[in-house]
Order: structure tokens, then C-alpha cells, then sequence
């Protein structure tokens, strides 16, 4: 476990990069399940298995990870193709070798064993990942964006450094939980610098770039471009899954109105036109 906080971010992102990236646990058993039903039939594809990794926010960003390591160690540029979605990054490894490179997963569950308010807060960040995502794929299509299932994706890993964080330092993520519930003006970047002495944000870029990530998954999820729509449709989509995840809450949060006009700019729509397709797409 990390414990011990830091100003500086290399030494975060050497921290994370050198950590491992488990997985559910529910996911691994998935995956051992596949892997049994390829070996006995064969029969496996990338389609089947982009399911249960595009679920799990984690194994995505380690599948992610595992391929671009590989063609950097092979001196293959990312102008060669980097693959951007689940599917293509499955299909540029093949079917043996994912089997064969994620034969022993480590888990979520039995990291946090210990720490049951940890798995929770992890849980939380991975509920609203998944609505984020679903909103981003849902602003992307109407945009008619070619680059869809990317933004979608973009979204799902948006806050992958808070997991991580979840996962390898859940004391120091919950510091900072318990700072935002005590103050719920308390903005998330402040009180990320107060206690782990960077934000999660820019550590989020550096670990990216050092696992060689593709190009244009890197540049969508940087909130630092938010004037391009594919970062905005990222951006807001995180937001409105954020301001709208408290269950006592939920739409009714006043942050919501605000969230509501940015996103009708976005898409050309009116107040009311978003505020259906938000709820379409969250049903």
C-alpha cells in the first residue's frame, strides 16, 4: 500500500507505474471461464471477450497498457495504428496471447480485503464510470461522431488515477472522501493537493503517457482541451454522472440546470430535448 504522500509527480506516476493494475473479481472469473471454453473449443473472439473487459474500467486500462508496452518494446510507433477501443487492441494481440499474458489476475477484492469502505469508495468511482461513459457514447452519436466508441472509452477510464488511488492508497483516498463530505464546497483538485500534495489529473496524463497510450485516447481525455467537443462531450458527461450520483439527490441537484445548458450547446438541443435524451440514455 502507498501511504506516504508526495509533491512531486514522478514520484506518483513511478509509484502507480510500477504498481499493478488488478482487476474484479468478477471479471477474472469471466475471463478464466473464456480462457476454459477456448481451450476446449477454440472458439473464443474479440467481440466475446471485449464484454467483460470493457466493463471492468481496470482491466480495460491494463489491456490498454499491455499492448502499447508491446509495440513499444517491438519500436512500433503509434503513426503504425494504435489500437483505441478494447476490440482492436484484443484483436491486435490475439486471442492465445491475452490468455496467456492475463492467465493470473490480481483482484480488487482480495487487495481491499481489509478494507471494506475502500472497496466501497472504488465501487462509487466505477458506478459513475460506467453512467459517464454511457453518456458520453450517447453525446457522441448524436454528434455524429466517427470517433465514438473512443470518447466512450475516454469517459469509462476518465478517473482511472482515482481508482488506482482507491486500490493502491485507500487511506489517503479516503482522507480525501471524508474532507469533501465535511465540506461539500471543497472543490475534488484542493483536496487532492491538500493531502496527497499533486491532483489526480495531471498524474492521470503522465501515467498514459508513460504506458504509451494511443495518441487520441490521451488527447480526449485531457480536460486541459476542453474547447474540443470530444473532450467536452467527455468532460460533461463526467459531470452530469458526478452531480448526479448522490441518490438522495440525483436530478434534483442545482448543479444539474448548469449541466443541462452546457450540454444543449453541445448538441444543438433545447432545455427540454436534453433533458429527455440525458434521461433516455440513463434509463
Amino acid at each position: 500500500m502507498l501511504i506516504r504522500p508526495s509533491t512531486e509527480l514522478a514520484d506518483w506516476t513511478a509509484r502507480f507505474h510500477s504498481a499493478a493494475i488488478p482487476v474484479l473479481a468478477a471479471t477474472a472469473e469471466e475471463l478464466a471461464l473464456l480462457a476454459q471454453a477456448e481451450a476446449l473449443r477454440g472458439d473464443v473472439d474479440a467481440h466475446q471477450l471485449a464484454d467483460p473487459v470493457g466493463r471492468d474500467p481496470l482491466m480495460a486500462l491494463k489491456l490498454l497498457a499491455a499492448v502499447a508496452q508491446a509495440r513499444r518494446a517491438r519500436g512500433i510507433s503509434d503513426e503504425r495504428g494504435s489500437p483505441e477501443t478494447v476490440t482492436a487492441a484484443l484483436v491486435m494481440m490475439g486471442i492465445g496471447p491475452f490468455f496467456r499474458s492475463f492467465a493470473a489476475l490480481p483482484m480488487v477484492e482480495a487487495l481491499l480485503a481489509a478494507e471494506p469502505t475502500a472497496m466501497a469508495g472504488l465501487r462509487r468511482v466505477m458506478r459513475r464510470a460506467h453512467r459517464a461513459a454511457n453518456f458520453a457514447l450517447g453525446f457522441a452519436v448524436h454528434r455524429m461522431d466517427e470517433d465514438a466508441a473512443v470518447v466512450q472509452l475516454a469517459a469509462l477510464l476518465h478517473d482511472f488515477a482515482e481508482m488506482l488511488l482507491w486500490c493502491h492508497a485507500p487511506a489517503l483516498a479516503l482522507e480525501i472522501d471524508r474532507r469533501q463530505q465535511a465540506d461539500p464546497a471543497l472543490r475534488s483538485a484542493l483536496a487532492q493537493r491538500q493531502v496527497l500534495g499533486i491532483e489526480l489529473h495531471p498524474l492521470q496524463q503522465a501515467l498514459m503517457r508513460a504506458w504509451a497510450l494511443p495518441e487520441l485516447l490521451v488527447h480526449v481525455s485531457d480536460d486541459s482541451h476542453a474547447a474540443h467537443p470530444q473532450v467536452q462531450s467527455v468532460v460533461l458527461a463526467i459531470r452530469v454522472a458526478r452531480h448526479t450520483e448522490d441518490p438522495a439527490r440525483g436530478w434534483a441537484n442545482p448543479a444539474v440546470p448548469d449541466d443541462v445548458a452546457a450540454v444543449g450547446q453541445l448538441l444543438n438541443l433545447s432545455g427540454p430535448a436534453t433533458q429527455k435524451l440525458l434521461h433516455d440514455i440513463d434509463d
